[in-house]
């Protein structure tokens, strides 16, 4: 599986599976099949009712559909986290290259920028950037600083152990509750990140800044995985209690 690397706001790299040109092309297609769908049944709605052709009411409403055929995406990106249908149906998401939500400005500058990957260029301006470029990124995504990834399925709360734990559960790491819920939620995604990728690196280098962090080694058979997971157990279990 194709991966990014994207350095998170706590300076640790994760590689996210990232959307193929194909996906992208399929979530393009079917947008555009929401969009035409819109329109037939508009087209149906005018026809029933009889509209004039030039009575305010019609002119009003196509340019409703208008301005929902421009600001399709945009719209759907800023609400719905980075997907539009095609997108949420192809399983693939805009993000910021931080690994976080993309921002309004940065969705904005992806929307405007569809002018010169689509129109300007006649589609071939935004798919040849994303063939060629590193991260898969058309020219929007380059001056936006995003990416389009793959939503994979996160793994199940049995594989991370990011669960409630029983309470007759004892923490293995006392001193976990020197972390907070930011780093808890790095820990999530290194480890749903690994079980997608098999990139074991990226847990070395998680339970390295996790041992520092808390000034802790390894218990004697318990390797970087395990302690991983034993952290987020230890963690859910001081942090339920402590509420």
């Amino acid at each position: 599986m194709e991966t990014i690397k994207v350095n998170t706001t706590q300076h640790v790299d994760i590689d996210y599976p990232v959307a193929g040109l194909g996906e992208r092309i399929a979530a393009r297609m079917i947008d555009f099949g929401v969009l035409f769908a819109v329109l037939l049944l508009f087209v149906f709605f005018i026809g029933v009712i009889a509209i004039p052709k030039w009575n305010v009411v019609f002119i009003g409403l196509y340019v409703l559909y208008g301005i929902a055929f421009v600001f399709y995406h945009l719209i759907f990106e800023i609400f719905f986290n980075g997907q539009s249908p095609g997108k949420k149906l192809m399983k693939i998401k805009v993000i910021s290259l931080d690994g976080g939500q993309a921002g309004i400005g940065q969705y904005f500058i992806r929307w405007l920028f569809r002018l010169v990957d689509f129109w300007l260029t006649g589609q071939i301006g935004g798919l040849l950037c994303v063939t060629l470029s590193e991260r898969k990124q058309r020219i929007g995504d380059l001056v936006a600083g995003t990416t389009v990834i793959k939503t994979i399925g996160r793994t199940t709360l049995e594989q991370i152990a990011f669960a409630p734990e029983a309470e007759e559960y004892i923490p293995v790491f006392t001193n976990v509750h020197l972390l907070n819920d930011q780093e808890a939620e790095l820990i999530h995604e290194v480890l749903t990140t690994y079980y997608q990728t098999a990139h074991y690196e990226l847990v070395y280098a998680m339970a390295d800044k996790i041992k520092a962090r808390l000034g802790v080694s390894l218990p004697a058979g318990m390797h970087e995985l395990d302690f991983l997971n034993t952290i987020l157990k230890d963690y859910n279990q001081v942090t339920s209690v402590a509420q």
